[in-house]
């Protein structure tokens, strides 16, 4: 039987409604979509995209990391851009955190995101095998 389980860290802003940073099962987990939003201030990063693009892929790493995966387990990335013309300044962020391994993706153009952020994304990863046990 599988067991669904929620997973949350301090390290990552508090969802901004009524869900979970992620959840998933022993072998599987969701991060929600994650915005650039600093964890410390719970506002939006200063400077704009870039900023706004870095603090979101922090966001997820960090919550990848309290549910015992990593970058290097992703299988999924969905990213939403308010302006698609940003792709390629986001292509150059995104490739500092996936370096050798290239998960599948997507990339959508959106008219708006919750609290007007400029970028937001989530993810799907397998979880590590020796710390899941213990987790």
């Amino acid at each position: 039987m599988t067991t669904l389980k929620t997973f949350a860290t301090n390290l990552a802003p508090a969802a901004v409604g009524p869900y979970s940073q992620a959840c998933g099962t022993d072998s599987l987990v969701f991060v929600s979509g994650q915005l650039g939003i600093d964890p410390a201030t719970g506002t939006f990063v200063p400077d704009g995209f870039e900023t706004q693009a870095r603090q979101a892929m922090t966001n997820m790493q960090a919550i990848l990391e309290a549910a015992h995966a990593s970058l290097d387990t992703v299988l999924a990335v969905e990213v939403f851009l308010t302006d698609m013309g940003r792709f390629k300044e986001f292509n150059s962020i995104y490739s500092e955190f996936f370096t050798d391994h290239k998960p599948a993706r997507a990339a959508i153009e959106v008219k708006g995101l919750p609290l007007g952020g400029l970028v937001e994304v989530k993810c799907t990863a397998l979880r590590s095998a020796e710390k899941r046990l213990t987790a």
